[in-house]
């Protein structure tokens, strides 16, 4: 009945690429799925749900510095750039935006596909046109 939508975005918060995942999925399945389509960038900002050794692994190798918070579970802290983390603030916007369009933010699809259209087109109009 829900889903959780995983999105990459440029630097002024406008969305390049998503995924959608099951609302009970954990965010690490949106991270593998979205991890080939990251552009080059020297910052990755994320929130908990993305934190694991792995992600952080593969990040670096790209050549990308995560800023993401340690989960409250974990057994040892991370260190992370709390004012460079407040920049988040331009995804949550993002998502904010896209939500307003009625069709988006009531979920009025049945079908992932037809939602992930009208998802794109929402997208396209409020950021690229």
């Amino acid at each position: 009945m829900n889903t959780k939508l995983h999105a990459v975005t440029d630097a002024n918060g406008r969305p390049l690429s998503f995924f959608i995942t099951a609302g009970q999925i954990s965010d690490y399945t949106g991270a593998a799925a979205l991890l080939d389509d990251l552009p080059k960038a020297q910052w990755m900002l994320a929130d908990r749900g993305y934190d694991a050794e792995w992600f952080r692994d593969a990040l670096e190798q790209k050549g990308i510095t995560p800023c993401i918070p340690g989960r409250k579970s974990r057994s040892f802290p991370v260190k992370y750039d709390k004012r460079r983390y407040k920049r988040r603030n331009r995804i949550e916007i993002m998502f904010g935006r896209l939500k307003d369009w009625r069709r988006v933010a009531t979920r009025y699809d049945r079908c992932p596909t037809v939602f992930f259209s009208a998802l794109a087109l929402a997208a396209t109009v409020l950021f690229w046109l």
